[in-house]
């Protein structure tokens, strides 16, 4: 389940996931197609945000070595897992997302200046 480690001049490509326990690996798909499918939790927004650049397979694979990284850290550690959230890649890097619903529209016409929010005082 470790994904390859290909790389050329300093640069990392896509390589083949090392082989493992088949049964293991299948399982894990088989629960990352019914956690990809869920709403609200950080495993789907992974999953879909992975599967819009990667694929769908890809998506699924990359996913599920996260969930076996989850798992060894839950059973090493002795702690209960605590889901980032839906939105926690939203949160990481706000700029990012920003900018890119600022081209998106100026792309389609629009003309857009940002103002920050105040925040209210109670």
């Amino acid at each position: 389940m470790c994904p390859g480690n290909k790389q050329s001049g300093g640069k990392r490509l896509s390589g083949k996931t090392t082989k493992g326990n088949v049964r293991l690996r299948s399982v894990l798909i088989e629960v990352v197609w019914n956690i990809s499918r869920m709403k609200g939790n950080y495993l789907s927004a992974q999953y879909h945000r992975l599967a819009r650049r990667l694929g769908k397979l890809k998506a699924a694979m990359a996913v599920a070595h996260s969930l076996l990284v989850i798992i060894y850290h839950i059973l090493s550690d002795k702690q209960p897992y605590s889901d980032l959230g839906a939105d926690y890649f939203d949160k990481v890097d706000t700029e990012r997302l920003t900018r890119q619903a600022l081209r998106r529209l100026e792309a389609l016409g629009y003309t857009v200046t940002l103002t920050p929010k105040q925040e209210e005082v109670s």
